[in-house]
């Protein structure tokens, strides 16, 4: 793959880009209304896929904060478009690379030397690249190592890079008025908190010996003095992505052994710990034999209980069919507002009872089957209704605690990494670790 020399760092480059991928974008539309008056039957699928390529294109090489939204958006299957989500899906795996000469320039800014004086061999072609830092391999001592690198000027432009793709995703989530602001914060402060490698090597120690004990699962020993604000070093770990793993694997044992890991995994942190890996998408799991291996914490969120409570409280039938109880949770997570107008507060009820009576079918039982085609047909179909709701365009999209934002994408990116594995899961498993 092509590397690259430089990174657009300062603001008026960077939007620069985003504005030259938004001509292209809008030519593209032009092109397709164009068409569309010759053939009435033109769908938006050739729009979509010319869409979806012009704007990862101008996103890889901007790097960061755009890159990871993007990122983060592919792996809402049920809510963009298919050729969006496969398009996006490649910031996962398929994002070029720093050049050699731009790799020892920022290592020797973030170290003060070179990488042959920290480690004994050091390879400078990258093995993996994606929307923050790049994997390296190192050896030192015997032992093989990944050290993760940070682009350069990732963490000074997140505000503006933010800043900038706000207005499109206020359009596209239907987010109206002052109140939008708890949920960009929400999402510029996980981003800061990314781009913080001393803060991910802590927290990926404290959580790594918590789980511990969880069955056919390993994470990398990290090394804090081999490491600091912008690079990390760990254990270098074998095997293949889990959506590799998935594609190819035809043990039902193994994909169940390795789903319940997952599954515990989980489970244990947000029961046990009150903070979770918040960034489940294939590209930090690993497959080595029956063992799933975690290899980054960069994304942590921490669940309030104040959250916790009434957001679990919910995942009971009792509590979902029980109407005054339901709609008391409602407002304690913030989805329904004390100035709702009637019609408002009837709408919002009768939508989130239909989707969490949905959603959370997996606690409803000892064991949940990942592999069940009706259940995730009903959310393709749940989601697919809700998209084309005219009535659900006039309401105000800003519904829910911030916290919903990181809680909801590990379960969404939870369920659909443990569809693809096909696995059937013990739910309460985890409750043996604590």
């Amino acid at each position: 793959m092509k590397t690259i020399d430089k990174i657009p760092t300062n603001k008026i480059q960077r939007a620069s880009k985003l504005v030259t991928t938004g001509v292209k974008v809008g030519g593209n539309y032009l092109k397709y209304y164009g068409e569309k008056l010759i053939n009435p039957e033109l769908s938006r699928e050739k729009l979509n896929e010319n869409n979806a390529e012009d704007i990862y294109d101008g996103l890889k090489n901007l790097k960061g904060s755009a890159l990871k939204v993007a990122q983060m958006l592919s792996m809402e299957k049920n809510i963009m478009p298919k050729a969006y989500v496969e398009k996006f899906s490649l910031s996962q795996f398929q994002v070029p690379p720093l050049s050699a000469p731009l790799v020892r320039k920022t290592f020797q800014r973030y170290f003060g030397g070179t990488p042959e004086s920290l480690y004994d061999t050091f390879n400078e072609n990258s093995v993996a690249a994606a929307s923050i830092g790049q994997v390296h391999k190192a050896t030192k001592d015997g032992k093989e190592l990944a050290v993760k690198i940070q682009y350069p000027g990732v963490a000074q432009s997140i505000s503006s890079d933010l800043a900038m793709v706000k207005p499109f995703a206020m359009k596209m989530f239907n987010i109206k008025g002052k109140d939008s602001d708890k949920y960009f914060q929400e999402v510029e402060d996980k981003l800061l908190e990314e781009t913080d490698y001393i803060l991910e090597v802590a927290q990926s120690i404290e959580i790594t010996e918590a789980c511990a004990l969880i069955p056919n699962l390993k994470f990398p020993k990290y090394y804090p003095k081999l490491s600091g604000e912008r690079i990390i070093t760990m254990d270098w770990m074998n095997g293949y992505h889990l959506s590799e793993f998935s594609s190819k694997n035809n043990d039902l044992e193994k994909a169940n052994k390795i789903g319940q890991a997952l599954w515990d995994f989980y489970m244990f942190q947000m029961h046990i710990l009150k903070r979770v890996h918040a960034d489940p998408h294939p590209g930090n799991f690993l497959i080595e034999g029956d063992t799933l291996v975690a290899i980054d914490f960069g994304c942590v969120k921490e669940v309030p209980q104040t959250f916790y409570v009434p957001y679990f409280e919910l995942a009971k039938p009792k509590n979902i069919n029980n109407s005054s109880v339901f709609v008391q949770k409602m407002y304690e997570l913030e989805i329904l507002k004390p100035e709702d107008t009637p019609e408002e507060t009837k709408f919002f009820t009768e939508l989130f009872h239909e989707m969490l009576s949905l959603f959370t079918q997996p606690f409803h039982g000892e064991i949940f089957d990942f592999s069940n085609k009706e259940f995730f047909g009903k959310i393709a179909d749940l989601s697919d209704k809700f998209s084309k709701d005219t009535e659900l365009r006039k309401m105000n999209g800003n519904r829910g605690s911030k916290h919903f934002l990181y809680i909801n994408r590990t379960f969404f990116g939870l369920y659909n990494l443990l569809n693809d594995l096909g696995a059937t899961i013990e739910v309460n498993a985890y409750k043996k670790y604590v």
